[in-house]
């Protein structure tokens, strides 16, 4: 299956990065090379790094930016190691940062890749595809543990029975595919908060992909580093699909942008610490109504963006 990703706030994130066409970008989560091609098209001696960690991406992307040349690489890299990545390739420093942490269509609508509850497939939810799988931590880890991260992750309320009822299931045997796991959630939830919110497993294959892929984690780490790789007046742009990683993206812009940290009842600075960045989206963006007709996976989207100040 061809590899396919429809970019969400693709017009909004080139205006918001402010691409210049001698500048160094890295585009952190490549996919299938839609807001990369962009930013690429916009470039004349500048240089544009995609990374991604699915192969899948990666051969995709590649194909895609094979018409801009040098101007284009493409690595299968985890976004948590862009600081690294950059290091390794002797780039001191780049004008623009772009992550767009939603899963890609490709990855939903392709069975075997195990992440959603529409297809009876295996269990996996990899992007790397490699390491544990959500067949590993449904059919290995112990309840508490389940349910902690079906609580975190997922924000389920009714985490701890979701996960007594898996444990129980894989009593019978182990439980292998997502159709399975599917019917198992939905009938661990009340019959009255099913009708609710949507599909009752969304949070739990939510949570799960978390976990599998440490998208969390790895999201802070990308946050903590990545921010110093940037020059004076570069961009970092973060797209988030969900309040979990929102939250993380929205505390870390926040500390850029913070300056003193004094008690506020001292009557003067001593602290000495000034703002890193200022923030060029005061609110998050989100898709517009015609983008959300077209895309109807855009609906949860949100883009947050700081500058990198002077000094």
């Amino acid at each position: 299956m061809e590899f396919y990703h429809i970019s969400v706030l693709l017009e909004e994130t080139i205006a918001a990065l402010a691409i210049r066409p001698d500048g160094i970008y890295v585009d952190g989560t490549a996919g299938g090379g839609g807001h990369s091609s962009r930013i690429a098209q916009q470039l004349t001696t500048g240089r544009l790094i995609a990374l991604d960690k699915d192969p899948d991406a990666v051969a995709a992307a590649t194909a895609r930016l094979a018409p801009y040349g040098e101007r284009a690489m493409v690595l299968q890299r985890d976004f948590a190691d862009m600081a690294q990545v950059l290091e390794e390739l002797g780039i001191p420093a780049v004008d623009g940062i772009l992550l767009d942490l939603g899963v890609s269509s490709h990855q939903l609508d392709t069975p075997e890749r195990g992440f959603s509850y529409q297809h009876d497939a295996p269990l996996d939810m990899r992007m790397s595809q490699k390491g544990l799988s959500a067949y590993d931590l449904v059919n290995t880890m112990e309840e508490k543990g389940l349910a902690e991260i079906i609580r975190r992750y997922g924000e389920e309320k009714f985490s701890a029975r979701i996960a007594a009822r898996i444990v129980e299931a894989r009593r019978q045997g182990p439980v292998e595919t997502t159709g399975q796991l599917a019917q198992i959630v939905k009938e661990a939830i009340p019959a009255a908060a099913r009708r609710e919110g949507g599909h009752p497993a969304k949070r739990t294959f939510q949570a799960l992909r978390i976990a599998v892929n440490d998208e969390l984690d790895n999201l802070s780490r990308c946050l903590d580093t990545a921010f110093d790789c940037l020059a004076p007046g570069g961009r970092f742009a973060v797209i988030t699909f969900h309040s979990l990683e929102d939250r993380i993206t929205k505390q870390a812009f926040a500390g850029y942008c913070r300056g003193c940290t004094c008690p506020p009842d001292f009557p003067v600075c001593v602290c000495g610490k000034k703002p890193r960045a200022r923030l060029v989206t005061r609110k998050p963006v989100e898709a517009s109504a015609q983008e959300l007709e077209e895309n109807n996976r855009s609906r949860s989207a949100r883009l947050r963006v700081i500058e990198r100040l002077e000094g």
